[in-house]
């Protein structure tokens, strides 16, 4: 599997964050409310942590699950990477 074609959703998580902080900023610039303004900051907050949830998941389904049906010496470097990638979720 290709790199890019694994991570065609982490790609959309992304972009549409970019899209809300450019709301955001726009938002800011026209002097919107409070209330308004954190309501879009939290979805910028999310689809970043989409993104990065999704992009965990790809890693672990993909990278590590293919190390697991390798020899043994690849499944303990993979577990040992599945313990410092889930740091992050």
């Amino acid at each position: 599997m290709k790199k890019i074609t694994a991570h065609l959703g982490v790609i959309k998580r992304l972009k549409r964050a970019q899209g809300h902080l450019k709301s955001t900023l726009a938002m800011l610039e026209e002097g919107r409310s409070c209330l308004e303004i954190t309501q879009q900051l939290q979805a910028v907050e999310k689809a970043i942590g989409n993104a990065k949830k999704t992009l965990v998941h790809d890693h672990i389904d993909h990278c590590l699950g293919s190390a697991a049906h390798e020899e043994s010496g690849n499944v303990d470097d993979a577990i040992d990477e599945l313990r410092e990638i889930t740091k992050y979720l």
